[in-house]
């Protein structure tokens, strides 16, 4: 098992994009593990952005998270709400910047049309079937959003609590006092 300080970090969160009949849904769980001790159950690991028009979640490093937020908000800002151009432009800076290249976090960000995660390595990846995750019960919420989304009638909404309790039941660093934010 890897014992790097990123590979310790990203065990902690499940944060859940789920797109559907012009709906998109962010849903987050509240636990915070150090080491092998779970230390808060009730965190806010998603908030809204540009006058919540935008949503925007992480997993990593809470203070690194936080970092992302701030520097993410002002290229809204910059970019006047424009998603996919903010996006682009963070991953940039955040690739190229030496303080910021090493910050660990994943930033998962959504609104009415886009939906985009962001790392520090450059990437800006588009899920092609609206539904993506991050953090360590990311793939067993993908897994479960994608069966539900296929073949079921939920909504999005209840599909992202519904992948998110599934996951919860799976990952030992995923709880199931959740977050949910739609747009």
């Amino acid at each position: 098992m890897q014992t790097t300080r990123q590979a310790q970090q990203m065990h902690g969160t499940t944060v859940l994009c789920v797109r559907k009949d012009n709906k998109v849904v962010l849903a987050a769980d509240g636990q915070v593990t150090l080491g092998d001790a779970v230390i808060k159950h009730s965190a806010k690991k998603i908030r809204r952005l540009y006058n919540d028009k935008i949503v925007a979640g992480f997993a990593g490093s809470t203070a690194d998270a936080l970092s992302l937020f701030s520097r993410f908000e002002n290229k809204l800002q910059e970019f006047h709400g424009n998603l996919p151009r903010a996006a682009v432009e963070l991953a940039k800076e955040w690739r190229t910047d030496r303080s910021l290249r090493h910050l660990d976090a994943l930033l998962l960000v959504a609104d009415p049309k886009n939906t985009f995660l962001l790392s520090g390595n450059g990437d800006v990846i588009e899920p092609d079937d609206g539904v993506c995750a991050i953090g360590s019960g990311g793939n067993y919420a993908v897994a479960a959003a994608r069966a539900l989304a296929k073949n079921s009638k939920l909504s999005a909404k209840d599909i992202a609590q519904e992948a998110m309790r599934i996951a919860a039941d799976i990952c030992i660093y995923t709880n199931a006092n959740f977050s949910v934010e739609e747009v």
